[in-house]
């Protein structure tokens, strides 16, 4: 017999509280994706439907409104006893530093309930282009980062590898191109050097005929077809497709994204951090 999952019942209480599935993940700082799945193994455990479903959002059925007032009184109750019992309590502060255009909704649902297990823990967050994260760490203005290098150091975690690949869109045909269009990133970074590297190694003309600042930008020229850009394979969907060896591009290095912590004496709020970052990357695996 499975169990009801305090997890599942607390993105069912938003999502009733906010009478929609997109407003609902959004109090809870998840993906609507994430939030609709949720709701399914909820629905699926209990074998019969918690809401209805119209085109102005969800409403309770008959199964949802007898299950509310329970779902409520169970998330209050563990968040109050989850402050009680706290005796050595995470306190302090702590400056993170996350990057703008890797696994977003995951950093923000580990910010999410980081925020509610340490609640008093004053938590400060950058998120911006990562390069200058290393830079940071050293100086002690960030006390822990996530970014991403081709060989980790010893001081850097991994967490995440991503093989690269050269991609196009899957209505494109670049390889009779003479002057192959290119999108770039448009700030140094480790993404647009292993890809400057990359053509340069191809030794053929390119012209780059699109920059942005952020993987989503990028992401957008290739799927439009008008250049090809490299990219992790975890980005790609059905309408892309991998033009690596079509196009005579070498072997390009995988990408992996790490956490560093700088030399701070606040130990317990950095600590306490990285092992909800661990955590949900290794329940992703």
């Amino acid at each position: 017999m499975e169990h009801l999952d305090s997890d599942l019942l607390r993105t069912f209480v938003a999502v009733a509280e906010a009478g929609s599935v997109t407003d609902g993940a959004s109090r809870i700082f998840r993906s609507q994706s994430a939030t609709s799945l949720q709701i399914k193994r909820l629905e699926a455990i209990l074998g019969q439907p918690v809401f209805e479903r119209h085109g102005r959002g969800v409403s309770l059925s008959d199964t949802g409104r007898q299950l509310l007032p329970v779902a409520r009184d169970v998330t209050e109750r563990l968040d109050t006893l989850l402050q009680e019992i706290s005796l050595n309590a995470v306190t302090g502060k702590l400056h993170l530093g996350i990057p703008d255009d890797h696994g977003k909704a995951k950093l923000t649902e580990i910010i999410a309930a980081f925020t509610r297990q340490h609640p008093k823990v004053e938590l400060e967050v950058t998120c911006a282009s990562s390069t200058g994260f290393p830079d940071a760490l050293a100086k002690r203005s960030l006390d822990l980062a996530i970014y991403e290098v081709e060989n980790p150091a010893q001081n850097e975690e991994v967490l995440f590898e991503d093989p690269t690949s050269w991609v196009s869109s899957v209505h494109r045909d670049f390889t009779t191109e003479c002057v192959l269009p290119v999108a770039l990133f448009d700030h140094a970074c480790w993404w647009r050097d292993v890809a400057v590297k990359s053509l340069n190694e191809r030794k053929k003309p390119y012209r780059v005929v699109y920059s942005s600042p952020s993987v989503h930008g990028v992401m957008a020229a290739v799927e439009a077809g008008i250049a090809v850009s490299l990219m992790g394979r975890s980005a790609l969907h059905p309408g892309l497709s991998t033009v690596s060896n079509s196009l005579g591009f070498g072997q390009v290095p995988t990408s992996k994204l790490v956490m560093a912590a700088s030399n701070s004496q606040d130990t317990g709020p950095r600590d306490a951090m990285k092992a909800a970052i661990r955590n949900t990357f290794m329940a992703a695996t």
